[in-house]
């Protein structure tokens, strides 16, 4: 299961001084939650409301399918969670093909963030524009082996930037979107409470029509859509 982090420690490692990760070519990735709260200090910490002072088009929940469709579900994910990419890869397909683009399912991707990687990802994808989210979380999901293959977080900063250029953006753009550290904050945040409210505690989890459920094959989430569809 994912571990949780701090929202002050998460956005400190991201955003410092909007330069870090070009300061840190030989830094590791982080892998635990002390050596990302080591980073935060008390001017890190983010406001009572970080989503004041941001756009809240940046903020909204990205679905697809049929907003009226009679069966609501959202995945909880994060795009370094190789169970999310499995998921992806051999069972979101089938599911969007029978059941959302058939108008049955609207489905909600819920971001989160488990490490800094995962919320310069969100980032960037949410830069983008709606129109080209899903395809920024395609291809983190189905590229995730190759752009994260590596413990220097430079590197791994560099793979992302690359995914973004291929979906349109300059790299000016994308380093404005990843020094915002009101975002940053405010994402975080919206995280934690939307994670916190539903239950979730690993990823990836998904609510169907307000039912939580853990990761499962195709037939078996076919089985409980049906059940919902009749």
């Amino acid at each position: 299961m994912a571990q949780k982090l701090a929202l002050a420690a998460l956005v400190a490692v991201v955003i410092a001084g909007g330069a870090w990760f070009a300061t840190q070519r030989d830094a590791g990735m982080a892998t635990s939650t002390g050596a990302l709260l080591g980073a935060a200090s008390a001017e890190t910490a983010a406001p009572t409301d970080a989503a004041a002072a941001v756009d809240p088009a940046l903020l909204a929940d990205r679905s697809m399918g049929n907003p009226d469709a009679p069966v609501k579900m959202t995945e909880y994910a994060s795009f370094t969670c190789p169970h999310c990419a499995n998921f992806s890869e051999t069972v979101f397909k089938d599911l969007k093909t029978n059941y959302i683009d058939t108008g049955k399912v609207y489905f909600t991707l819920r971001e989160v963030y488990f490490d800094k990687f995962g919320l310069l990802a969100g980032m960037m994808a949410r830069c983008g524009g709606n129109d080209r989210y899903f395809g920024f979380v395609d291809t983190f999901f189905n590229s995730r082996d190759q752009w994260l293959n590596s413990e220097d977080a430079a590197v791994i900063t560099d793979n992302l930037k690359r995914i973004g250029r291929t979906g349109g953006m300059s790299d000016e753009q994308i380093d404005a979107c990843w020094a915002n550290r009101p975002l940053a904050n405010a994402l975080v945040e919206q995280f934690q409470k939307n994670m916190t409210a539903d239950g979730v505690e690993g990823t990836p989890s998904f609510l169907i029509d307000g039912v939580k459920f853990t990761n499962m094959s195709y037939e078996e989430f076919a089985k409980v859509l049906d059940d919902k569809l009749q």
